[in-house]
């Protein structure tokens, strides 16, 4: 189960998260629950995705939490200056952090639905049933919540320099 949906769970996790590290914590996350689930677990269709999609949502909402509130600890306590890495690897996957994270923001303007719907179904490559099954909600509710997104993002779309010189260098995978 894992080899066969753990790049497709990375990467909508990586999409969702913009950081290398948190996404790969969450699949971790999102494969110790069906382990823990694998008794209990039935499946209604031929795959687990949709159910594995629905972990990973859920993990990465109780990680943004996790971050939220670590972040408001942190600014009660005093700061030391953090010395930057200058590595060429460690500055490549910032770089492509930073796309993902400038692609997120761009979707700003977006419900949390929409932006669900979306990354699902557009950015991951996804069926519509397939992003009502891992969101729990209706065929219907995810294709409208689609197309407001992209309504929205083509009325918000502003050429970005980032975007502009990573044209030809598409974000690596997972496997890289």
């Amino acid at each position: 189960m894992f080899d066969r949906h753990a790049d497709a769970v990375f990467r909508y996790c990586l999409s969702r998260t913009g950081s290398w590290q948190d996404a790969e914590d969450i699949v971790s996350v999102t494969f110790l629950e069906a382990w823990r689930q694998r008794t209990r677990l039935t499946l209604e269709r031929k795959s687990i995705l949709p159910w594995l999609l629905g972990v990973a949502t859920n993990s990465v909402r109780n990680r943004a939490r996790s971050v939220r509130r670590h972040e408001q600890f942190l600014r009660q306590l005093p700061h030391a200056a953090v010395e930057p890495d200058h590595s060429s690897s460690i500055a490549d996957r910032v770089d492509a952090e930073n796309l993902v994270k400038e692609l997120l923001d761009g979707a700003g303007n977006l419900t949390r639905g929409e932006r669900d719907a979306l990354l699902l179904c557009t950015v991951n490559g996804y069926s519509y049933l397939e992003a009502a099954e891992a969101l729990q909600v209706r065929v219907g509710t995810i294709r409208s919540r689609v197309n407001r997104a992209k309504t929205k993002l083509r009325a918000a779309a502003v050429a970005s320099p980032l975007l502009l010189a990573e044209q030809n260098n598409p974000v690596e995978s997972r496997q890289s």
